[in-house]
């Protein structure tokens, strides 16, 4: 009695599809350039490629903790003004308090680990000369913790 089965083993789909995108198929006809074909591939490659790194992730944290804070302050000042609209005197003074009382902690831990970890997360070059890191597109890194003072800049107790 003859086998039925054919002399080729039969593939996983894993397998197929690697064959297929070998084959061009899933590239749409175009060669698979030389640089990719001697590229070296370990885990930490493919591991760095696929998260996204912690001074990145932190920076962007930074920037929806302040968001939140403004949208927070903006709405606190309207309803603030709005208990206070025949009064501006009561009205600043009110608002220097509350934003006296505001913790902005949770924005200022990440700033502070920011600012401690950054340089050496980016390895930034040291000036000898200085001992400073170097400046991020002319800028420095380093980024200012929010405080009532700044809560107040952005949102003055005397304007409209």
């Amino acid at each position: 009695m003859a086998e039925n089965r054919s002399d080729k083993p039969k593939l996983s789909p894993v397998e197929r599809r690697v064959i297929r995108s070998l084959d061009g198929e899933d590239r749409h006809g175009q060669p698979i350039p030389q640089q990719e074909l001697h590229r070296e591939r370990t885990v930490e490659g493919y591991l760095r490629a696929g998260v996204m790194p912690r001074w990145m992730e932190r920076l962007r944290d930074i920037e929806v903790g302040v968001r939140q804070h403004r949208r927070r302050l903006a709405a606190d000042r309207e309803w603030l003004r709005g208990q206070h609209a025949d009064d501006p005197e009561a009205f600043a003074a009110a608002w220097r308090a509350l934003v006296a009382e505001r913790s902005f902690d949770d924005v200022n831990d990440l700033i502070r680990d920011h600012n401690e970890w950054y340089p050496v997360e980016r390895r930034l070059p040291m000036d000898p000369r200085t001992g400073e890191y170097v400046l991020i597109a002319g800028r420095p890194y380093r980024r200012e913790e929010l405080t009532a003072e700044w809560a107040l800049s952005e949102f003055p107790p005397d304007s409209a």
